[in-house]
This record gives C-alpha cells, sequence and structure tokens, in this order.
C-alpha cells in the first residue's frame, strides 16, 4: 500500500513539472519572431450570408485572410448569437 501512495505521489509531482516546464516554453516560444498560427472565423454581411475565412497571423498581426469556400445564407429573422468581441478579426 505504501508503495502505490509513493508511485502516486511521484506520478502527480512528475505530471507537475512537466506541465510547469511545457508552459515555460510554450511562453517563450510565443515571443519568438515568426510565430505563426491560424484559426477560421465566419465573417457575415448584413443580410446574413455569413463566409468562413482561414486567418493567420504572425506576431499578432494579420498576414493572410483567405477564404475556405464554406459559406451558409440565414434568414432575415436570424441573429449572430456572437458578441461583438468575437466577430471582430483580431490576432
Amino acid at each position: 500500500m505504501e508503495k502505490n501512495v509513493t508511485l502516486a505521489i511521484s506520478l502527480i509531482l512528475v505530471g507537475a513539472l512537466t506541465f510547469v516546464l511545457g508552459q515555460s516554453y510554450f511562453n517563450e516560444n510565443i515571443e519568438e519572431e515568426n510565430f505563426q498560427y491560424s484559426f477560421t472565423k465566419a465573417i457575415c454581411n448584413e443580410e446574413n450570408y455569413c463566409e468562413d475565412y482561414e486567418v493567420v497571423c504572425e506576431n499578432r498581426n494579420l498576414i493572410e485572410f483567405n477564404p475556405t469556400g464554406f459559406a451558409v445564407q440565414f434568414s432575415s429573422e436570424w441573429k449572430d448569437s456572437r458578441n461583438k468581441e468575437d466577430i471582430e478579426i483580431k490576432c
């Protein structure tokens, strides 16, 4: 029983250390130059036509804005449920 408790504590400590080191590594890489990431964002017009775009950012600056080819036309009664912050494009 004592061995199981020791093993469990050891695994928890190793997991916590791995998490902390991983977070530190990730945060350092964010600050490096040329850090690129992308996400998709639906852009809707006043007629409720929404098109999906790939947004590519580098160092928190927009570098590409590409249509994915996916789109949808909602009815005139449809309201976008996203808040203003989620609708805006920002890196």
